[in-house]
């Protein structure tokens, strides 16, 4: 048994020679800084603490400043916290923190109170971005004139996607700007690894071939060379839903991607892998977007019959047995001979 050297009274435990009511008495358990600053991004809005910015509500910032930067004594820890606020001016706001805390199995309560300033700055992201900051350029280009535009915009999304995608865990990844350029566009990228994330995807996607340039901009502080680095990705002449040419027979394309390509046969509709280093042998013959329909007159089994799109004439096609056809089909004319294509 203990006794506490202020009141004499026998005690279990003590703290600093005091049982716990004599430690607390009169003692503040609690205190704030006169002042805490907060930082708001003018630019994205996002609040900054320390080198950690994040979107967060301005009144939900004010009070966690106020309760981050509370001081317990060491011989207590905090159970809980809740936290009044009273505008005091536009930029600065009272913050009163009442704070429930445990001592020597004990329960206490004690009070304090801090100035918590809003400080308008921009966030280090922001500060790039509006500076037209970028380590790397992904040019994309269309590998023939007749690749449709709508193909580069899909190849835009995607990196917009992907920047969207990244930036949920690095907030300092950014598109700095995209820009039409002739034959293609250039996207201005936050990071190297951002653009070659990007040039990549794009690559798998279409199976497109890429290029990487590297060029020396500078030194940092520390010495370390600085680089920029361009990656030229050129999308192919074909997409997918084309009919193509290779090794003599017709095909359509079905799906590419970073290990080759899926075809199927337009004259046996058997299908069959390509592998990547033989798709640039692959050459278009017909755009999916420039078949043409036939109308269907009749269907049995593994035959239908179709109105010719040239002269209206009838014309037996061979079809799938699995294959669903409907009113029209669509069909490509070779060897002055009527295929349908599925």
């Amino acid at each position: 048994m203990n006794f506490c050297v202020k009141c004499g009274n026998e005690t279990e435990r003590t703290i600093n020679g005091l049982c716990t009511e004599c430690f607390l008495d009169g003692r503040k358990l609690t205190s704030l800084p006169h002042h805490v600053d907060v930082k708001i991004c003018t630019n994205c809005g996002e609040i900054g603490f320390g080198e950690t910015w994040v979107a967060k509500n301005i009144q939900e910032a004010i009070e966690d400043a106020a309760k981050d930067s509370l001081i317990v004594i060491k011989e207590a820890k905090a159970v809980s916290m809740e936290t009044a606020s009273v505008e005091q001016e536009p930029y600065t706001h009272l913050v009163v923190v009442d704070s429930v805390l445990e001592i020597n199995g004990y329960t206490a309560e004690d009070s304090s109170s801090t100035f918590v300033r809003l400080k308008n700055t921009v966030c280090k992201r922001c500060s790039r971005q509006l500076g037209n900051y970028y380590e790397a350029i992904l040019q994309i280009r269309a590998g023939s004139k007749d690749v449709p535009k709508r193909v580069m915009q899909e190849a835009l999304r995607r990196v917009e996607n992907l920047v969207d995608t990244q930036s949920l865990s690095n907030r300092h990844v950014f598109i700095t700007k995209a820009e039409e350029v002739q034959g293609g566009v250039d996207i201005y990228l936050s990071s190297i690894s951002l653009g070659k994330a990007a040039a990549k995807d794009i690559s798998d996607t279409y199976c497109a071939e890429t290029k990487e340039a590297a060029k020396l901009t500078g030194v940092t502080e520390e010495g370390q060379e600085m680089y920029r680095v361009t990656y030229l990705v050129r999308l192919p002449d074909f997409l997918v839903g084309d009919v193509i040419q290779f090794e003599g027979r017709y095909f359509k394309l079905m799906r590419i991607s970073s290990s080759g390509a899926k075809v199927m046969d337009i004259m046996n509709f058997r299908e069959r892998s390509v592998k990547r280093s033989d798709v640039p042998l692959f050459k278009v013959y017909a755009r999916s977007a420039d078949l043409r329909e036939a109308v269907v007159v009749s269907r049995a089994g593994e035959e239908a019959q179709v109105l010719n799109p040239s002269n209206y004439s009838t014309v037996d096609l061979t079809v799938p047995t699995d294959a669903e056809i409907e009113d029209t089909v669509n069909v490509v004319e070779i060897d002055d001979a009527l295929y349908y294509v599925p």
